[in-house]
């Protein structure tokens, strides 16, 4: 059926009369018109969660095992892809049973108030996050939206609440095994996740439509008055050179039966004039397929592994830990037995807690931006290993004390004299938490790590290390030093600022101890 977008208020001049929505529901009715349905996005919503995309599957019908397929496909999706509903927030509901056009904002939680799934009573918003904090299963979400002043809703044209995302749909518009039309919400902090998330649930479920694989639009109207429609199945092409994909499965297979495996794996190809070249057509269900090399292990796949054919090396290495891992090793060995745990957390970090979370300002050339990051979680290349420590730490805050933990890994350096203008420099990071600073627990390992390394404290000579007192803002003034040895400094050590453990959300003192390894390899043949 074709679609045609008008202007409402352009419309009521022309027809010399003003509709209620209900009144122009009703005439539409009356012509054989139907209207798809529309959120409104307020600017309130930028503040909490600001996308939202949505999809109508009409003419439904639901088995119960076809109603718990439903129902564990969103669950999946909000454990991995949504990352626990931070990224994304999938609400269902039954269409039937609210009226559009809808809308999406943030209000303050007290505004909030309805009947929310499994429950006979009315709550507001601050009352449910007391409430399901004894749930053993929403209470792992609370955290997403608990201490924001406004908290994100999904409302109809009557004003009843769809859903609190990330937290719980309202029950009046729940799904049940009679549900046949089913209006799909997604909110999100990372668009590009929330339209993937929207086209997996509407592609794996439109086959049981009334009219299979049929899925209804639904038109956004952002605060600015831009309009999308979602779901959004414009098709990708990656092209992908033949030869590379033989190198890289090992195989010599040609053009056209690439394209037949390739066919087997939902994947459709264009062969044109270039022999060398296959395009291929990504649908909407294969997000995964990001690169060439993606192609490559698709080809591998529908090919088999077993009919790959074995091959010697053509040379021969004998291998061999790098220097620098070999160090890295007996350092993590021996802050292991000095009753340290071992952190490994990740090399991207968003970019506040870069920098203002832990007090740092960025002078624009302090650490590797990444391009269009896919989330605010993997803005920038960390420069420092603490905020990866100070999130574990406060993830972690009900575990028993002393918190003692360590890491060893790589930050990202801004070097002109590079080849890519950056390098990783290798660190050891040392934390410790307790109802006391620890500041001499830290100062203690820092002395046993350069004993074992064989450097001196400072005896005159260049060899030694020193300490000096620093002023980084990210610690507490006066308690703090820099660690300098050939009048260099090679690290920091002192006790974090209380406004930085309140942006990590860490209840005790803490010391840490950030040192780097690279300046100390060289005297490990001395020692």
């Amino acid at each position: 059926m074709p679609t045609v977008n008008l202007n409402r208020d352009g419309l009521f001049t022309k027809l010399g009369k003003t509709f209620t929505e209900s009144e122009f529901d009703e005439l539409c009715f009356e012509f054989g018109i139907e209207l798809d349905e529309v959120m409104r996005v307020k600017s309130s919503a930028m503040l909490v969660r600001p996308f939202v995309v949505c999809a109508v599957l009409r003419g439904v019908t639901f088995t119960k095992e076809r109603y718990e397929s439903f129902i564990d496909l969103q669950d999946k999706l909000h454990q991995n892809i949504c990352r626990r509903r931070s990224l994304v927030a999938i609400g269902t509901h039954d269409l039937g049973k609210i009226k559009g056009p809808f809308t999406y904002e943030a209000q303050i939680p007290e505004e909030i108030e309805f009947t929310p799934l499994k429950q006979d009573r009315s709550f507001n918003a601050r009352e449910l996050m007391e409430f399901y904090k004894g749930d053993q299963k929403l209470k792992h979400f609370l955290h997403i939206i608990e201490d924001s002043v406004v908290f994100p809703v999904v409302r109809d044209s009557e004003g009843t609440v769809l859903s609190l995302p990330p937290i719980i749909n309202g029950a009046k518009s729940a799904i049940t095994l009679d549900t046949t039309d089913v209006f799909i919400e997604c909110t999100a902090t990372d668009l590009n996740k929330a339209k993937i998330v929207l086209n997996t649930m509407v592609t794996m479920f439109s086959e049981y439509c009334a009219e299979p694989f049929c899925v209804e639009p639904v038109d956004v109207v952002d605060c600015t008055g831009k309009e999308t429609t979602y779901p959004d199945f414009m098709t990708r092409f990656v092209d992908a050179d033949v030869d590379y994909i033989n190198k890289r499965i090992g195989t010599s297979i040609d053009r056209k039966t690439m394209a037949a495996l390739l066919c087997k794996m939902q994947l459709q190809t264009k062969l044109g004039a270039d022999e060398k070249t296959l395009r291929v057509e990504v649908p909407p269900t294969r997000s995964d397929i990001l690169h060439p090399c993606d192609i490559a292990e698709d080809v591998a796949i529908a090919h088999g592994y077993n009919n790959i054919a074995r091959t010697v090396p053509k040379a021969y290495t004998i291998a061999s830990a790098q220097p620098i891992n070999k160090f890295s090793d007996a350092v993590r060995d021996e802050v292991a037995r000095s009753g340290f745990s071992e952190l490994l957390t990740w090399i991207l970090c968003s970019h506040d807690d870069n920098f203002a979370n832990v007090l740092r300002e960025d002078n624009g050339n302090s650490a590797a931006i990444v391009a269009n990051p896919s989330s605010l979680d993997v803005q920038v290349a960390r420069s420092s290993l603490l905020p990866g420590a100070l999130k574990a730490l406060g993830a972690n805050k009900d575990a028993p004390l002393p918190a003692k933990l360590f890491e060893v890994g790589d930050v990202v350096v801004l070097d002109p004299t590079a080849d890519v203008g950056a390098r990783n420099s290798r660190r050891l990071l040392v934390l410790y938490s307790n109802v006391h600073s620890g500041f001499e627990v830290v100062q203690g390992v820092l002395d046993r790590v350069m004993q074992v390394v064989g450097i001196a404290k400072f005896d005159g000579s260049d060899f030694g290390y020193q300490l000096e007192a620093s002023s980084e803002p990210t610690y507490f003034p006066g308690r703090q030093a820099y660690i300098m040895r050939e009048g260099k400094r090679i690290g920091v050590f002192g006790i974090v600022h209380p406004d930085v453990c309140a942006k990590f959300d860490i209840v005790s003192p803490t010391s840490i101890l950030e040192l780097d390894l690279e300046p100390l390899m060289p005297t490990l043949k001395k020692a």
